[in-house]
């Protein structure tokens, strides 16, 4: 499957040689089933997580790195509510960062209403995944956010 890099993972461009009613995932690295779940590349050497492929680690230069399981739990560390994007993107919504079990993770927030009354910091998270549409030949691409736990 063709792939090309955008923002922070990869797209994948669905083909016709995927099954009818199959589901791909928006980025490499959330992976589907029945336990959704982010996986992240950690340097051999220090431990630290990324989700984009290195060739060298920010933190100590290793080279080695191994896939490792992110918690689906977390704690919102940061957050920014959006009320102004591109075209065709419906806003407010909350983008936020999320403490996984020591793992920082990008998102944006789900099932709860863009706005300060509803979203805090400290706030406990879990991981969801939800369709963002389907192609002409049934194809389920599915994208992650963090809905209040």
């Amino acid at each position: 499957m063709a792939a090309s890099p955008i923002g922070f993972g990869t797209v994948r461009r669905v083909t016709d040689t995927q099954a009818v009613g199959a589901q791909v995932p928006l980025v490499d690295y959330l992976v589907l089933g029945d336990s959704p779940h982010l996986v992240a590349n950690q340097c051999t050497s220090c431990g630290a997580r990324f989700f984009d492929r290195r060739n060298a680690c920010a933190g100590c230069f290793g080279t080695s790195f191994e896939k490792v399981d992110v918690a689906t739990d977390g704690i919102v560390r940061a957050f920014t509510i959006v009320t102004f994007a591109a075209p065709g993107v419906a806003v407010p919504f909350v983008s936020a960062t999320i403490d996984c079990g020591g793992t920082s993770v990008r998102g944006n927030l789900v099932d709860v209403e863009a706005n300060p009354e509803h979203v805090t910091l400290g706030m406990p998270v879990t991981l969801k995944t939800y369709s963002m549409g389907t192609d002409d030949n049934g194809t389920e691409a599915i994208g992650f956010g963090f809905a209040p736990a």
